[in-house]
């Protein structure tokens, strides 16, 4: 199978590009400027160019704290951006895989969501996703599956592991915020699904396997949970690490508003397209032995 990914040096891309070499699928990741997802004219010429047998839609303005001045920019990319590609999708006439987001919620569940919850983003960033969501299923609903994920890391790229790591380089103690809780996901397991997303939409037009979906591991945590497990793994690889000092969200202020509660219920995706993401803890030891 031929699946264009766009974005190039994401975690989520990087990852698909890996794994879909390994199950023997031809992953091309496209990236700017050949594909700007705010230049919508690009989009279209870059994914007709690549004929593609799957989309998967990667590419986003993640930068959560910083999109609270940058409105227009985030929504260009994740809302209008994410539209072009569904767009382009359609006139293809092929699946769309689209990643989007915990944070179109807004974290005060005392539950793991499901995807039939109202959403509420509380900041721009969620907002723009949320657009992005909107959009791909006005322009080509009937044929895309959205694929909700959160608490992303992997061996790429920067994130909260590397950044831990990073950390305990430096230092004897590290702060982390306790009550804020969600599912960590290894990149390479949410590229796992995806392609098994793909290889469903392209097999079988059942209406059953489009939507919208959660993929996340197995298993909770807080940030200091996680934190915790991240030096205990790498300790025992003779690794950096350092003792966690928890903190309140309060003590740790940040421009844009973090849900308290970012886990969301698998249970759909699990009995529709079959997948089922290892437990946090088991990828996480992938992950920090590649590291």
């Amino acid at each position: 199978m031929r699946i264009a990914v766009t974005g190039q040096a994401g975690q989520v891309v990087t990852s698909l590009v890996e794994r879909g070499a390994a199950a023997g699928h031809e992953v091309i990741a496209i990236g700017r400027p050949q594909l700007d997802l705010a230049d919508t004219a690009s989009v279209m010429r870059a994914l007709e160019a690549a004929a593609p047998d799957a989309i998967v839609s990667a590419a986003a303005y993640t930068a959560v704290d910083k999109a609270e001045s940058e409105s227009d920019l985030a929504h260009a990319v994740n809302g209008a951006g994410a539209g072009a590609v569904a767009q382009a999708a359609r006139a293809l006439n092929v699946p769309l895989i689209h990643i989007s987001t915990d944070y179109v919620f807004d974290g005060t569940l005392d539950r793991p969501y499901t995807e039939s919850d109202p959403t509420g983003p509380t900041g721009v960033y969620g907002a723009s996703k949320l657009a992005g969501e909107q959009a791909v299923l006005a322009a080509h609903g009937d044929n895309s599956a959205i694929v909700r994920v959160a608490w992303v890391y992997s061996p790429f790229g920067a994130n909260f592991v590397k950044t831990m790591l990073r950390l305990a380089g430096d230092r004897d103690e590290v702060s982390v915020v306790a009550d804020q809780v969600g599912n960590p996901t290894s990149a390479l397991e949410i590229a796992d699904g995806i392609l098994r997303i793909s290889t469903n939409l392209v097999s079988d037009g059942n209406p059953a396997l489009r939507g919208i979906f959660h993929m996340t591991a197995q298993g909770e945590a807080s940030w200091a949970d996680f934190a915790e497990a991240i030096f205990a793994a790498s300790a025992a690889r003779g690794g950096p690490s350092a003792s966690v000092r928890r903190i309140g969200t309060a003590d740790y202020p940040t421009p844009a508003t973090r849900p308290a509660n970012s886990r969301l219920d698998c249970g759909l995706i699990a009995q529709v397209h079959g997948i089922v993401l290892p437990n946090w803890r088991k990828s996480l030891e992938t992950v920090i032995a590649r590291l």
